[in-house]
């Protein structure tokens, strides 16, 4: 999943929402030398990214990208899935999407110190181009696509993905809706295992 997924499934403790968001950039483990609430997120993104790896439904999503976009094509649906996220909103948080992402974003400035290099030189534009609320819009996600194609160099071609994404809209959000309500269920019930084993 990506970042409003990982964040959303986070829970309402900022630190572990903030460890979800950096956890990419702590590998093994690092995680043991930070505060136990970002120890925790850390532990429930990699949760979520097996979660989601091995999940019948979402093999599904990427098998149809995987022949134009080869290894590409976990990485395209991660961003897919969370437009359907963000689209849905409504279903899944009392908080409407541009409050929440606000909030967010006032955390990350909070917490500026603990963050990795590489977010803290990311979250400007991040916030400036208010990524997580863009997610919902397909020219948001074609932007996101543009970004990410160019950080391949263009090799990868994910730009292009968003034409998928228009020909099987419905395919997509059905398979997404069907997986995240399982991912819910399981990524909140670690979420209490690791609550139990670390506060």
């Amino acid at each position: 999943m990506n970042y409003l997924a990982h964040i959303y499934l986070s829970g309402e403790n900022d630190l572990v929402t903030i460890g979800n968001f950096i956890a990419d950039g702590i590998k093994g483990k690092k995680y043991k030398k930070h505060t136990k609430e970002i120890q925790i997120g850390v532990l429930l993104h990699r949760h979520i990214d097996t979660f989601t790896d091995a999940h019948e439904t979402v093999r599904v999503s990427t098998k149809r990208l995987h022949e134009k976009y080869g290894h590409y094509s976990g990485i395209i649906v991660d961003i897919l899935y969370d437009h359907f996220l963000a689209k849905n909103w409504r279903k899944y948080s009392n908080v409407p999407l541009d409050e929440y992402v606000s909030n967010f974003y006032d955390s990350l400035e909070e917490h500026f110190e603990i963050l990795p290099l590489r977010i803290q030189k990311m979250m400007p534009y991040m916030i400036a181009d208010n990524w997580l609320l863009s997610y919902a819009s397909i020219e948001g996600i074609t932007r996101v696509l543009d970004g990410m194609n160019r950080r391949t160099k263009n090799i990868s071609g994910m730009n292009k993905a968003v034409n998928e994404l228009e020909e099987f809209y419905k395919e997509f959000e059905n398979e997404f809706t069907i997986f995240f309500d399982e991912l819910i269920q399981s990524s909140s019930k670690k979420l209490n295992t690791l609550n139990k084993i670390y506060l």
